[in-house]
């Protein structure tokens, strides 16, 4: 069975990331992990995915890893989720985009 990492860098989008990580949680393929890569947001963002984590049943609470570093840009922090990631098949998803349910699974 194929299993994702789905890397998302983070920077500042606050009010975007929470549909963001639910389009996640809500899809028909469950095989995945994600890992979401604060970029130094200045906002609350970081507060904002630790919270939305925090409210997950723990199976799938298990699949959402948030890491943070300094600001190094959308190309660095990319690079570093892969390298923080956990499977050989890997989707990009950034922070204010959605997926709709049958994404994964097509």
């Amino acid at each position: 069975m194929i299993k994702f990492s789905i890397v998302i860098p983070l920077y500042n989008k606050s009010a975007y990331i929470t549909k963001t990580l639910n389009s996640i949680k809500n899809q028909n393929y469950q095989d995945y992990e994600v890992v979401i890569v604060n970029d130094g947001s200045t906002d609350n963002s970081k507060e904002v995915v630790e919270d939305f984590i925090e409210k997950l049943d723990l199976k799938i609470k298990l699949k959402f890893k948030l890491f943070n570093k300094d600001n190094s840009g959308v190309s660095s922090t990319r690079n570093y989720g892969v390298k923080h990631s956990s499977y050989d098949y890997i989707a990009f998803l950034d922070a204010d985009d959605y997926w709709y349910p049958n994404y994964l699974q097509e």
